[in-house]
């Protein structure tokens, strides 16, 4: 992964830029030397074509993804819509990450956590880790250095 070669992420929405949404690109810009590409489009909904056009707007987005990341939270939202999601992702052969309810005050729905590769929490550099081992199989071990007095 590089800047001339970044993760291609689909991150699941329902067609709306929701806080936990937003939240997620918060926390990866936070990440040094961490490069992706947005391939969700929240703000394209179908305007013609209903569900179908719904779902054929979800497939093209998940498509071109390295990896698909699953907010809990929009699974308790809308079920249907998540699952389609999932089954895309899983046809098309892409890694799931799913990441848990915000704040911890509530837990994934075990459906969730069954179908994923990864279950993280709202920590950047889980996220992180978890996107670059699914999407590209990196070795993500890290050493972390103290400094004592």
């Amino acid at each position: 992964m590089s800047e001339k070669n970044p993760i291609r992420l689909f991150i699941s929405h329902l067609f709306a830029e929701d806080v936990d949404y937003l939240r997620v690109f918060e926390f990866l810009e936070g990440v040094d030397r961490f490069f992706y590409v947005n391939l969700s489009k929240p703000e394209a909904i179908p305007q013609t074509g209903g569900l179908e056009a719904i779902k054929d707007a979800y497939i093209a987005q998940i498509k071109e993804a390295e990896a698909v990341v699953v907010l809990a939270t929009h699974f308790d939202e809308n079920r249907d819509l998540v699952r389609f999601q999932m089954d895309v992702a899983e046809a098309n052969e892409r890694p799931i990450i799913v990441i848990r309810p915000f704040g911890g005050v509530k837990e994934t729905a075990d459906e969730l956590v069954d179908r994923v590769k990864e279950h993280v929490v709202w920590n950047d550099r889980e996220m992180a880790d978890a996107i670059r081992r699914q999407a590209r199989l990196e070795d993500t071990a890290r050493w972390d250095v103290i400094d004592f007095p």
